[in-house]
């Protein structure tokens, strides 16, 4: 067997993403792993589906069910999923050229500003932002345009008015995330408005990263950019079965928008992942039969939300609101003056529960003194974190 070090030189390339390595919940969680900690860091259940899910999808096997789908998704999901939307938001997209599955809502993300945004269009991320979207649009050869959320006693806030601020002739695309990761920040009727506002008589296009839909507590509803007529139609809308099913390691998920904005994102999907695991789609949109379990969503993550929030409310963690998603965002200026990135290393070294700096959702890195658990967990994972942060 030839060594490494006796095989010809391999040439060098240049980098897509220079200001790319390797992501911060990948670095926590071995860090994690490696310390023995309880990981409230990455966002993922450490609880199983509901069997009869599992039992759909082995029945789709079973049937034989096991080829190349359709491109744009199993016919039978895609119906479920225009089914749901309509009954949920009330807008009725049409199953065969305005919904496409795709392989979980990275891809799904990736895959919409990639068909829209051409080298030199502005998109406008809002900050702390998902890590995806920024890597994306420098694919794409857009140029990020940030703006900060604003953060107080009550929590993050978008202000629209900076928003607005920064729409120019060369912006293509405003992202939006709703529930938001990682603040957990819920948008109401009156930011939809203002956003309608803001694009009204322009060609600026949305992009919706709705993937915690289904988790919205406290009685509010979600806002889906599905509402409303005069967004909806100039929006891709993301979701996931990952997040709402508690099967992450899945990846499907789905994107619905207007049939032209379709056409130039299908274009796109059939050439970096073409189609979706057959199996499961047949599986879920047999689940999906029964309402109930996204229904009820809102209700379970609600209780985890607010056992979490009990344990932490006598320790020195400031909690801020968690209005959506299963994250909870704490400051920790009466513990600690470290960094972010050191404070939470030290928790996970020491204390032996992981988390996550906000400061690696902005691309500058900003510090506020905050960080993010999640919640997503079996009750006594929950537990034995409380235990640790307690004395803290």
């Amino acid at each position: 067997m030839n060594s490494r070090t006796n095989l010809p030189m391999t040439p060098s390339l240049t980098t897509r993403l220079p200001a790319v390595g390797t992501t911060v919940f990948t670095r926590m969680s071995m860090l994690a792993a490696q310390a023995g900690a309880v990981n409230l860091g990455q966002g993922f259940p450490d609880f199983g589906c509901e069997r009869s899910l599992i039992t759909a999808v082995n029945d789709a096997m079973q049937a034989d069910f096991n080829q190349y789908p359709m491109m744009s998704g199993a016919p039978v999901l895609r119906q479920a999923i225009v089914a749901k939307i309509a009954a949920i938001y009330g807008c009725e997209y049409n199953v065969d050229s305005e919904i496409t599955v795709t392989s979980g809502a990275t891809q799904a993300l990736t895959t919409a500003i990639l068909c829209c945004v051409h080298p030199g269009d502005e998109v406008i991320v809002i900050e702390p932002v998902y890590d995806s979207y920024v890597p994306a649009i420098t694919l794409a050869g857009g140029v990020p345009v940030s703006v900060e959320m604003e953060v107080g006693a009550d929590g993050y806030s978008v202000p629209w008015s900076k928003v607005a601020a920064a729409v120019n002739s060369k912006t293509r695309l405003i992202i939006i995330n709703t529930p938001h990761n990682p603040t957990s920040t819920v948008l109401r009727a009156p930011d939809m408005q203002a956003l309608s506002d803001i694009v009204r008589g322009t060609g600026v296009l949305i992009l919706s990263d709705e993937v915690y839909e289904h988790m919205v507590y406290d009685g509010h509803r979600h806002e889906s950019v599905s509402r409303y007529p005069d967004l909806a139609a100039r929006a891709f809308v993301v979701s996931s079965f990952g997040k709402t099913y508690h099967v992450t390691g899945w990846k499907i998920g789905y994107v619905a928008a207007p049939a032209p904005l379709m056409a130039e994102f299908r274009k796109v999907h059939q050439y970096n992942v073409f189609s979706v695991n057959t199996p499961m789609q047949h599986g879920i949109a047999s689940y999906m039969a029964d309402p109930r379990p996204y229904l009820e969503l809102p209700a379970f993550y609600q209780r985890k939300r607010d056992l979490f929030r009990e344990g932490l409310k006598n320790t020195r963690f400031e909690l801020l609101p968690a209005d959506g998603t299963y994250f909870q965002c704490v400051r920790y200026d009466q513990i600690s003056t470290r960094t972010e990135a050191e404070f939470a290393e030290w928790l996970t070294t020491e204390i032996k529960v992981a988390a996550i700096p906000v400061s690696a959702f902005y691309q500058q890195g900003k510090e506020s003194g905050i960080v993010r658990f999640c919640f997503a967990k079996k009750d006594e994972t929950l537990a034995l974190a409380l235990e640790r942060l307690g004395k803290v």
